[in-house]
């Protein structure tokens, strides 16, 4: 598989975020770090995502996708849309519930050229890893029973990986 990339675009409060390759959680802390600085963006008023070139999504992605169609419909009463043309892509998408808070759609109306890569500007320790993992997956858990059940062991046991390392540090 290839590599994982996302790159980003935006015009007059629209932006673009385009995904390509095998995109795995080594990437959601600079997606993380440019979706936060969208929403500081005034004029935001769409958000549309690209799976077209994704080979694969890691449920980390997957949760943060989900956060971004969340807070955008709470901040923005705006519902974002994803641009799947891959069918197994898709049927992931619809089987972890997105269908319910994105517009799926099965091509880019328009090719957009212009993209800009997003890139990690810091290392991450182990800890706020591991509290970025558990927040995208307990976004992945509310969505549907599915993936409460599919998620929450991991989601328990990472939480108290957490507790056991914030006793280790302070014991």
């Amino acid at each position: 598989m290839t590599p994982g990339k996302i790159q980003v675009a935006s015009s007059q409060g629209i932006y673009v975020l385009n995904f390509s390759g095998d995109v795995r959680l080594t990437l959601c802390t600079a997606l993380e770090e440019f979706v936060n600085k969208m929403f500081e963006d005034g004029d935001l008023k769409s958000i549309i995502i690209d799976l077209s070139d994704v080979d694969g999504l890691d449920s980390t992605t997957l949760g943060q996708l989900a956060k971004i169609s969340i807070l955008s419909r709470e901040k923005l009463q705006l519902t974002p849309s994803i641009i799947s043309p891959k069918e197994d892509i898709t049927k992931l998408l619809k089987t972890m519930g997105f269908h319910k808070i994105f517009y799926i759609l099965g091509q880019l109306p328009t090719k957009i050229d212009q993209l800009d890569t997003i890139e990690c500007s810091h290392t991450i320790n182990e800890d706020d890893l591991r509290d970025k993992i558990i927040e995208a997956h307990k976004v992945l858990i509310e969505l549907n029973e599915d993936n409460r059940e599919a998620f929450q062991n991991l989601v328990d046991s990472l939480e108290s990986d957490r507790i056991a390392a914030q006793y280790k540090q302070h014991g």
